[in-house]
């Protein structure tokens, strides 16, 4: 493999692309560079070796990842809780009594029970709270969707509708809150002025430590690896 700034490296050839594309698998670490058919393999090493510090970040939220998961063995977190996973054969749906998620204990239909899951209770979770603070806002916002991007955690459209990542589900529910009233003040200010921060402040006086957190810990916030 070639190496650029010590990182190894493999390359692909994309009719479609039209950039050179960097990216790192966050279970493995490996580096994949992506070029247009006639961009040539010099190309490939001067962008790892520009992007070297983002690729080690990148390498270091997945071991963080999957440090936290093997900490918290067969526990599902849940807004600053944790949850027993309790396996039954014949289930197709996870479902929730009390403390504990009834899951699949087929493996090959478990993970993606749970992922379903936590999308279903996340809309249950984040509505309520969108009401709340739309309402202590004097805003409205045109629709609530729950989407599963890997480093987004919300936004809000120019029309108004409201987007939240389900895995804020697995953090604290401070963390969550903080997320809501990010966004839905968006429907006051679309931007991110120094009005906009003072209308945070003003109902989030942590707001600096909770995005804080999310950039230092948000690679965790996944089920699996």
């Amino acid at each position: 493999m070639p190496t650029a700034a010590g990182i190894e490296y493999a390359i692909r050839r994309s009719a479609r692309s039209r950039r050179v594309r960097v990216a790192v698998d966050p279970v493995s670490g490996r580096v994949e560079v992506t070029l247009p058919e006639r961009a040539r393999e010099r190309d490939a090493a001067s962008a790892v070796a520009e992007l070297a510090g983002w690729i080690e970040r990148r390498r270091a939220e997945g071991a963080a990842a999957r440090s936290a998961i093997a900490e918290r063995g067969d526990g599902l977190p849940y807004l600053g809780a944790t949850l027993g996973a309790v396996e039954e054969d014949g289930r197709t749906r996870a479902h929730r009594r009390g403390d504990d998620l009834f899951v699949p204990a087929d493996a090959a239909v478990r993970g993606p029970a749970i992922e379903r899951w936590y999308r279903r209770t996340a809309r249950a979770e984040i509505a309520p709270r969108v009401a709340a603070v739309t309402a202590t806002l004097g805003v409205h916002s045109t629709g609530l969707t729950i989407r599963n991007q890997r480093t987004r955690w919300g936004s809000c459209s120019a029309t108004g509708a409201l987007s939240f990542n389900w895995r804020l589900l697995l953090a604290s529910e401070e963390i969550l809150d903080y997320v809501v009233w990010h966004e839905c003040c968006h429907l006051v200010h679309l931007d991110h002025s120094p009005r906009f921060w003072a209308l945070v402040a003003e109902h989030v006086p942590e707001h600096r430590a909770r995005s804080r957190w999310l950039r230092e810990h948000g690679a965790t916030l996944v089920l699996t690896a």
